[in-house]
Formats: C-alpha cells, structure tokens, sequence
C-alpha cells in the first residue's frame, strides 16, 4: 500500500509570516487602525483569511464584521504574496527526497489558488500530486474530511499517512483522522500543551522533518 506524507503549508513549508502580518496591517490600516505586532499577528493565522481578518480587527479595536473587510485583505495579500516569503531553509530538499518515496499532498486552510501559485514559484509543485485548499469541496481543518479523501486517492491506510503541520490546528486535524503526525515547531503556528503530548513527533527543523518522514517510511518488522 502507499505511502502518504500531507504537509501544511504556511509555516510549515513556507515561511509567509511577515507578508501576512503586513498585509493584515495594511487592511487594519485602511479602517484607521493601529498596526499589529508581528508575533500577535502570526498567531492569528491557520484557521483561514476570514478568522485571521476577525481576529486582527476585533484586536485593534474596529468591527470584526465589517462587511468588506475580507475582500480587503485578500487584494492586499495578493500584491504581497512574494515580498518576503520563501520556503524555509532546506525544506525543498526534504519534499523532493519524500517525493521519491512516498505520495504527497498539500492541505492547507489558504485558499487553493495562491497555494497552487507559491508552490510554482518556489518550483515545489512537481512534487506534490494533490493541493488542497480551504476554498475547496471539503471543510477546513481541523475537520479530517480532506485527510480521508487523500488516503482515498492515494490508497494508503491511516497508518501510512503522516501530517506535517505547525499547529495545534493541524495536530487535531491529524488525530481526528487517525494519523501520525510530525509538528514544525520552527514554524509559527499555535502550539499548546496537549497538542504536544502523547505520540507527536517534533520537528525543530526542516532537517528533523525530512528524518521525521523517513522514520515514518521505514518498513516496518
């Protein structure tokens, strides 16, 4: 049976923390609004634009429900995809040496069609035979749906499916569908105690996750 590795993608493929925090503070900026720490902004983010929107605007003080405040950010956003994201260090390298091994999917609660375009920029698409989006046919993480279609399309067993996340977000995802899961503690995700207990692998690197994923391949006795 396949293998299956499904990575998240921002913070854990891409670093997008500064290009999403400033975008966020260009939009807050447009309803007269302070700007945002960094950090704070950062871990706003994992639960899609619209949460990520709500949250900054209710704090800085202005209504989360402002009614045009989404399409704001995703025009903001779009110009500024590229200004400072890049993939981590190293972590093009431990794609394509899962790749030859395994199949991959990307799960990410970004919408699919500026997932699809990073992923071309940063030349990882070739390794990735499904990208699923938070725009897509199934809910947004962390309900497992999209877990079970991939192993449906690729035919592999819970036990042969890893998720790579950095979020509390993404290990829920993982243990609602039954996989393993490795997090990327070097991403900016929120992480709390009980996410990191009890079978999660950790990944302080992306170093770790490429010996996180080929322990997972290992076969077994």
């Amino acid at each position: 049976m396949a293998a299956l590795v499904i990575f998240d993608l921002d913070g854990t493929l891409i670093d997008s923390r500064r290009d999403l925090a400033e975008s966020t503070n260009e939009m807050l900026a447009s309803y007269g609004a302070p700007p945002l720490p960094i950090d704070d902004v950062a871990a706003m983010v994992g639960e899609g634009a619209k949460v990520l929107v709500e949250r900054a605007l209710a704090a800085a003080g202005r209504d989360p429900g402002a009614p045009d405040a989404l399409d704001r950010f995703r025009a903001i956003y779009d110009r500024r995809l590229f200004e400072h994201t890049r993939p981590y260090p190293g972590i093009v390298d431990v794609v394509r040496a899962a790749a030859a091994r395994a199949v991959l999917a990307v799960l990410s609660n970004k919408p699919e069609a500026p997932s699809r375009r990073l992923l071309d920029a940063f030349d990882l698409s070739p390794s990735f035979r499904w990208v699923v989006g938070g725009d897509g046919p199934f809910p947004r993480k962390p309900d497992p749906a999209a877990v079970a279609f991939l192993r449906a399309e690729a035919d592999a067993p819970a036990g042969r499916t890893l998720l790579v996340g950095d979020s509390t977000i993404d290990v829920e995802t993982a243990r609602r569908a039954g996989v393993r899961v490795c997090v990327a503690r070097y991403g900016f995700g929120r992480l709390d105690a009980q996410a990191m207990a009890g079978g999660t692998d950790v990944a302080a690197t992306p170093a770790d996750v490429g010996a996180a994923i080929a322990r997972f391949l290992e076969p077994g006795p």
